[in-house]
């Protein structure tokens, strides 16, 4: 078991709107790209987020960049009260958990 993490360039999070949050992994090698891509699934990041896996929205590929793009509803509007990431920056975290 390896940690994506350890291979990933980049790993943030972002408002997608008010109502998602959109997640990016960014790699520099092409294998760990490879690897990643094929074992990340929906039930995966629903596990890490401890969200429904319906509210994963669209895992993305995107080949040219060698980058993934993960959507998922947020728990919480932007802005809204309690909620305590205006912009769905810090939101990240839980993607260092992500194993491959």
């Amino acid at each position: 078991m390896r940690y994506v993490r350890d291979v990933a360039a980049v790993i943030r999070s972002k408002n997608a709107g008010p109502f998602e949050l959109t997640f990016d992994l960014m790699f520099t090698d092409r294998q760990a790209y490879d690897e990643v891509r094929k074992n990340i699934t929906p039930s995966k990041i629903a596990e890490l987020y401890r969200i429904p896996v319906d509210d994963v929205l669209k895992i993305v590929h995107f080949e040219p960049a060698l980058a993934v793009k993960i959507t998922i509803v947020r728990p919480r509007a932007s802005g809204a009260l309690g909620e305590t990431d205006v912009y769905g920056a810090q939101q990240h975290a839980p993607l260092f958990e992500l194993t491959y």
